[in-house]
């Protein structure tokens, strides 16, 4: 069994300084007139939460923060994963594997690690306890980068990989964003050790049912389908821009991306506005300034902007975004339903063409980056789904 590398987030100083400087020499551009957020990130707010880096931030805050839970390094076919494990309370603990997704890492999940794990030191019952599983995945944060693009379902072989590893022989994924893809596969691909699926964004879809379309989605045919159809066009369209740059040429964005804290600030927080369920256009009515830029620096002072972005072009190549027609996720699958999320779930004909869902949970708010922005609404739906499939 290989050896577990126990590892401490601890970056250079000379690392930090870089980024606080080319924070600080940051030559500032205009915005149109009124624009908000609707051009892109807003230079008003770009400008407060960039002299809230500069002067207040602490990253060496953040990194204690992050390295409150036993971290490993893990060898997986020669790749190494960096990973988040607690061990659960009592002695049926079930292992779950939280995915993060784009332009998230394993901050979205480090302030609910404690609750699901040691569920009765929070007012709750010790049989609903897991062992908390937080990877980084491939080319994210403090994993290795890969060689070239890696799409979701490769992906998902190494994490099953790291379950094996770790000694986790049946478990239950979780995932949003590439997270839900990669969840996906492994219960699909990996089952029975991927025991049970739990999704809080639609990854993965049914195939297509005609031969001359293999490896494409389902078509929608009802009206409440097609209607949900045009909603997505419509909110798509205006949001696909950075997927399409992402998807075919990721390396030219690189460029610009690895030598600009700030640019990567933006790209991120932009994301993290428009797909939140926030008050207006004010997003410290989900995050705070902490919060977003403790996200940044991960991507910062790993330099894994350009990486990260490859899982993109991994899915065009792999094309991996449908089953194969007339199969379907068969273990368990659990179903937490945000009303903002930017890919929102089709009606539920479709959604049980592609998972055997057994547990479907309409929130009352919340958007992509559920576990961040919603996290009792998250522990506790995670925690419902675990009583249903034990």
């Amino acid at each position: 069994m290989p050896e577990l590398k126990s590892y401490k987030i601890d970056t250079p100083q000379e690392r930090l300084d870089r980024i606080i400087r080319r924070v600080r020499e940051y030559e500032w551009h205009e915005m149109p007139v009124d624009g908000g957020w609707a051009y892109g990130a807003n230079l008003d707010y770009m400008k407060e939460i960039c002299g809230y880096w500069i002067g207040q931030f602490d990253w060496r805050a953040a990194e204690h923060e992050l390295n409150q839970f036993p971290q490993y390094r893990v060898d997986v076919d020669g790749i190494s994963i960096h990973c988040i494990e607690e061990k659960g309370s009592g002695a049926n603990s079930r292992p779950l594997l939280l995915l993060h997704g784009w332009p998230g890492s394993v901050y979205e999940f480090l302030h609910i690690v404690d609750q699901l794990a040691h569920p009765e030191k929070y007012g709750g019952a010790e049989e609903d306890a897991f062992d908390v599983i937080v990877p980084s995945l491939i080319g994210y944060g403090f994993s290795d980068k890969p060689k070239r693009p890696m799409g979701p379902r490769e992906m998902a072989g190494y994490m099953a990989g790291l379950m094996k590893t770790l000694g986790h022989e049946n478990y239950v994924a979780q995932g949003g964003d590439w997270g839900a893809l990669v969840a996906a596969w492994l219960g699909f691909d990996h089952a029975p050790h991927c025991g049970a699926v739990h999704l809080n964004m639609y990854g993965v879809r049914p195939g297509s049912t005609r031969p001359d379309v293999a490896r494409t989605s389902m078509k929608p045919e009802t009206a409440d389908e097609i209607a949900w159809a045009k909603k997505i066009v419509a909110n798509w369209s205006p949001e696909s821009a950075y997927f399409q740059l992402q998807a075919t040429k990721p390396q030219s964005l690189s460029y610009a991306m690895m030598d600009s804290p700030v640019g990567i600030a933006a790209w991120l927080c932009e994301k993290f506005n428009t797909w939140s369920d926030t008050d207006g256009d004010n997003i410290e009515s989900c995050y705070t300034k902490d919060q977003l830029l403790t996200n940044i620096m991960i991507y910062c002072v790993t330099g894994t902007f350009n990486t990260a972005s490859w899982l993109y072009r991994g899915l065009a190549e792999e094309r991996s975004i449908a089953f194969p027609a007339g199969q379907r996720v068969e273990v368990p699958v659990g179903i937490a339903e945000y009303p903002k999320d930017v890919y929102s779930f089709p009606p539920e004909r479709m959604v049980n063409a592609a998972y055997n869902v057994v547990h479907w949970n309409k929130m009352p708010r919340g958007g992509h980056f559920a576990a961040l922005e919603e996290p009792e609404m998250f522990v506790n739906d995670l925690v419902e789904f675990g009583r249903k499939i034990r």
